[in-house]
């Protein structure tokens, strides 16, 4: 069972003619990695420090094959492992509210609002949990959030993996096809890693590193 059922409020149909505007969220919306801050958020600095001992081994395997989904996945068997869902949909919601005002880009979000005015379909696409980023979604009046899919047990709670591979890189245009057809057409893609290089790519009007401001 994934986190994708909780999230339906954000998959809607777009209209023919409609632009589809596609977001990465951490960097590019926000000024660091969202889901880095939440598990050091929640986890408090004495948790944190000791669950980053923990995790001392995939910290080094890390290093040696750089493979985000394996780094990634083992500080969700860290950090969140037992964690049930709606504990982890509150928490998410609280984070947000408290993190807002000093995480967002001013820039990115006036570009995400003119979007808005203009009718398109906003979609983010992130390598961070659908669950801890719908709360900023929300917020920003999103149209569409497609992100890396928590794997939850039958009780509900998160089992320490992914459901899905992790959401960059070709994996995020696969993503957006599964979500919008073979035939979606970005007309613009917004990110600032190597791992929105070809969703990038795919879109008429590219936006690389574009948002530079701090809140």
């Amino acid at each position: 069972m994934s986190d994708m059922g909780t999230l339906n409020e954000f998959r809607q149909i777009v209209a023919k003619g409609v632009p589809v505007v596609a977001f990465d969220f951490d960097g590019t919306l926000t000024i660091r990695d969202s889901f880095t801050a939440f598990l050091r958020w929640r986890a408090g600095p004495g948790g944190w420090a000791l669950g980053l001992v923990k995790m001392a081994p995939a910290v080094a395997a890390y290093a040696r094959d750089r493979d985000r989904g394996r780094i990634k996945a083992a500080s969700v068997k860290e950090f969140l492992k037992g964690v049930s869902r709606p504990e982890l949909e509150a928490e998410a919601e609280r984070f947000a509210e408290q993190m807002w005002a000093d995480f967002m880009r001013p820039d990115a979000l006036k570009v995400w609002n003119d979007w808005g005015k203009r009718g398109a379909h906003r979609v983010i696409v992130t390598a961070s949990p659908e669950t801890t980023v719908a709360p900023f979604a929300r917020r920003l009046g999103a149209e569409g959030l497609l992100g890396t899919h928590l794997s939850f047990d039958s009780d509900d709670r998160i089992t320490g993996a992914f459901d899905t591979p992790n959401c960059r890189g070709e994996e995020k245009v696969r993503r957006l096809r599964a979500a919008y057809g073979d035939d979606v057409h970005l007309t613009a893609a917004y990110g600032d890693t190597s791992g929105d290089t070809e969703m990038i790519a795919a879109a008429a009007e590219k936006g690389f590193r574009v948002f530079r401001e701090r809140p």
